[in-house]
């Protein structure tokens, strides 16, 4: 009997092995075209009202985890960069750090952000 049940459970489950379930009728999000556009925007809007001072465990609450990270000491302060995705160059289905906005921190706090900031370092 058991043999027969686990007979029966295969035959019911195999041709389920090839199945693909999709939800909210999309692929997985980082594929999605609108979700990365979103994402974008979003951290735009928050760049942009951003001011120098503000902690990056703050940064890193509203905006979540960077796209790419970079963290150096220079003189007595430990600099970190957060770079997070902005703007669109090439569709290429991958983020580089052209098509990010860095953050630099001083000591855990914002010291400022964009290319020139980041030039300068």
């Amino acid at each position: 009997m058991r043999l027969k049940n686990l007979l029966v459970v295969a035959a019911l489950i195999l041709p389920l092995s090839g199945c693909v379930v999709a939800v909210n009728g999309s692929k997985d999000a980082r594929f999605n075209e609108s979700d990365w556009r979103q994402t974008q925007k979003a951290n735009r809007n928050y760049i942009n009202q951003l001011t120098t001072g503000v902690s990056l465990v703050q940064v890193m609450q509203d905006l979540g985890t960077p796209d790419f990270t970079e963290a150096f000491q220079q003189a007595d302060s430990s600099v970190q960069v957060l770079f997070y995705r902005t703007h669109h160059r090439r569709s290429d289905g991958m983020t580089s750090k052209d098509e990010c906005t860095p953050l630099i921190f001083s000591n855990g706090r914002l010291t400022g952000w964009g290319d020139k900031a980041y030039a300068q370092l």
